[in-house]
């Protein structure tokens, strides 16, 4: 279990986002990856902004990047008692985009080999953003989902379709805490 000040990323996290994110003009990822979890001051200024409710901490986020208008990637805190790498992966937009990417670290793992980010991973992203934007998997990050997640190999697809499945109220959830 991860602890609240504990900010440095699981290694399978660190070396998938160790190699580099192309955004080549639109048609590669739009991701910008942190070195390390944003700090829990951070997270909660970042969730007051995101939902306008001061009430709020950022204890159920663990923040990891963003995209280039300022959307975040986070892994959400949901499952109580499960470790880090066991909660699932969701995408908040700077335009109010919100959804789960992926149920696990294992599943983000293989999102990223097939050649999607957390943005390219919402399901508006297609119809509403770059509706011919198609992914360029990646050799590296695959080799590393394959060393970290072996079992867990499926197509990016799967991955978006599994995590919508299980968490099918998250965009509720989170319009039930902004103000």
């Amino acid at each position: 279990m991860m602890t609240a000040d504990d900010r440095d990323f699981p290694d399978a996290l660190a070396a998938a986002l160790a190699v580099p994110f192309s955004y080549d003009a639109g048609d590669g990822v739009d991701f910008e990856p942190f070195h390390r979890f944003l700090s829990a001051d951070e997270t909660t200024d970042w969730i007051h902004a995101w939902t306008g409710n001061t009430e709020l901490t950022g204890d159920d986020f663990r923040v990891f990047g963003q995209n280039g208008a300022g959307g975040y990637a986070a892994f959400w805190l949901v499952r109580p008692d499960e470790d880090l790498a066991d909660q699932p992966i969701v995408f908040l937009g700077s335009e109010g985009e919100t959804a789960v990417v992926a149920r696990d670290l294992a599943d983000f793992l293989w999102l990223l080999a097939g050649g999607y980010g957390p943005f390219e991973a919402i399901p508006s992203f297609t119809d509403t953003y770059e509706p011919d934007w198609r992914p360029r998997p990646s050799p590296e990050r695959a080799a590393i989902a394959e060393r970290f997640a072996p079992q867990g190999r499926r197509p990016p697809a799967d991955v978006i379709k599994l995590a919508a499945q299980e968490f099918p109220d998250f965009e509720n959830t989170i319009d039930q805490l902004c103000r």
